[in-house]
């Protein structure tokens, strides 16, 4: 598949928004690929969250990714949905959603990478690439093992963790197709204008970051 976006939009609720109301402000900002990411939602919330934004997004010719849950992506007609390593596996995961949905599946290894690829993953995610963000990662993978991913997999690949403005040329630069980004996002004093800043970034304005 090819990622609509160079900025792969969570819609989290980190920051203390609705998640609806987020995925709004997200998608009039121009972001096209969103994952629905609510780890403390009981499973009705999910999937009314849910349906409200895949209805939002095919307004706004995007799609939607549910984070963990296959039967809520399903039963939303999610585009798909993205799954850990500790989650559904793989082939599980398509199975529910169908053979036409999207299955992303987090890695942390270049040999993760190529099981997912050998698996039938549409793309990857990769991280955490920085220390700190959401989860305070302290043992970053870091840029040079971003780039090995890169040379072991043809996937398009989805870089996540401890990313922000200022790091996604140097992330996109070392192979990423598109970076998650969540708390500099939602955090943002204006969620629209670091938006269509992120959307604005490219390879080219990478800084020469080497970690």
């Amino acid at each position: 598949m090819k990622l609509p976006s160079r900025f792969y939009a969570m819609v989290d609720t980190a920051g203390g928004q609705d998640p609806v109301a987020l995925a709004r402000i997200l998608l009039e900002a121009g972001a096209r690929i969103l994952q629905l990411r609510l780890k403390e939602a009981c499973s009705r919330d999910f999937l009314a969250a849910a349906r409200e934004i895949v209805a939002l997004c095919r307004d706004h010719a995007a799609i939607l990714i549910v984070n963990d849950r296959a039967d809520i992506a399903k039963l939303a007609s999610a585009a798909g949905v993205h799954v850990g390593q500790n989650d559904l596996p793989l082939a599980d995961a398509r199975a529910i959603v169908g053979a036409d949905s999207i299955v992303g599946v987090s890695t942390h290894s270049v040999e993760q990478a190529q099981a997912a690829a050998a698996g039938g993953a549409d793309y990857i995610g990769f991280g955490a690439i920085y220390s700190g963000g959401l989860k305070n990662v302290a043992n970053a993978q870091g840029l040079k093992r971003l780039r090995a991913v890169r040379e072991a997999v043809s996937l398009p690949i989805v870089a996540i963790g401890g990313i922000t403005e200022g790091t996604m040329p140097a992330v996109l630069a070392a192979g990423a197709d598109a970076a998650a980004i969540i708390t500099d996002v939602v955090r943002a004093s204006d969620i629209s204008a670091k938006v269509r800043a992120l959307l604005a970034i490219t390879p080219d304005s990478a800084t020469g970051e080497s970690i």
